[in-house]
């Protein structure tokens, strides 16, 4: 990958956060296929090294790197060593992209002291200590360039019920990579945002056993899609150059009427949280 190309290839090499299962692994598989070094960085050791060989097992050619390195990215100074031994092995790194998070959804009044702690640990801090670890690799690069990619999400660009912390966490995500993007952009280092909607993967099946019914409701107003179609969006996305990348025709068109007319996106999302509440009888 060079510092013009969006274009993930033969002999570039990826890293991943949060790459050992949903739409990290989607996108570590997609990777490979076109030809890359893939690094995965994961804090649970068996995942991680079932992902690797899933990502092994599509590469195209044997002499691809596929690295299974365990790391809590939420800690820096494990970050930059972990990423450090992974430089050396692959070689500095053209594509880093933040892919750890989570979310527990609930009321606000019944959200634990120290859950936006939690959620800005796992959400902006990992993405924080990449970016810091990363840097110092891209710049070694002999044509320079690079390119980040941090995975907010829809919830980065609207407000959703249920979702007080994470929105907090997506949204700042958001305003960190568009500082960045300026700061980086004499560099020829590129930066990106990925704002997937519900995605089905294991992360998604964690926040359903909280969400409110509310919360239930306006995601729905968003199609679920599959780790691998965001997957797919991101290498469009890099592809076009795109710096806001939405994956899914129907977030899309939300995110743009939340830019665009978000008196008009908070009435539609207000609708759907009293026809939930209507039905299932909560005066939240």
């Amino acid at each position: 990958m060079t510092a013009r190309s969006a274009t993930v290839g033969p002999g570039s090499a990826a890293f991943v956060v949060g790459g050992s299962t949903g739409i990290g692994l989607a996108c570590a598989i997609r990777f490979a296929q076109l030809g890359a070094h893939v690094a995965l960085f994961a804090r649970r050791k068996e995942p991680l090294e079932e992902a690797a060989r899933s990502v092994r097992g599509v590469r195209r050619d044997s002499s691809q790197q596929v690295l299974a390195l365990p790391l809590d990215a939420s800690v820096a100074t494990d970050t930059e060593r972990v990423f450090g031994e992974a430089a050396e092995r692959t070689g500095p790194p053209d594509l880093l992209l933040n892919c750890a998070g989570g979310a527990r959804p609930g009321n606000f009044d019944d959200l634990p002291r120290d859950q936006l702690d939690a959620t800005l640990r796992v959400n902006l801090h990992t993405a924080w200590n990449g970016v810091r670890a990363v840097l110092p690799h891209m710049k070694r690069r002999e044509q320079g360039g690079g390119v980040i990619v941090n995975t907010a999400s829809l919830a980065g660009l609207i407000g959703v019920f249920g979702y007080t912390d994470y929105c907090a966490a997506k949204f700042a995500l958001i305003g960190f990579s568009e500082a960045l993007r300026s700061e980086l952009a004499p560099r020829g280092i590129r930066v990106c945002v990925l704002c997937p909607p519900d995605t089905e993967t294991p992360g998604l099946a964690v926040e359903n056993a909280t969400k409110p019914p509310e919360t239930r409701a306006v995601s729905e107003t968003a199609s679920l899609l599959t780790a691998d179609q965001v997957a797919q969006s991101l290498l469009s996305g890099l592809s076009r150059r795109h710096f806001l990348i939405v994956p899914g025709r129907r977030a899309r068109l939300i995110a743009w009427a939340g830019r665009h007319l978000p008196g008009l996106a908070r009435r539609v999302m207000d609708r759907e949280v009293r026809s939930a509440q209507r039905a299932f009888g909560s005066d939240a």
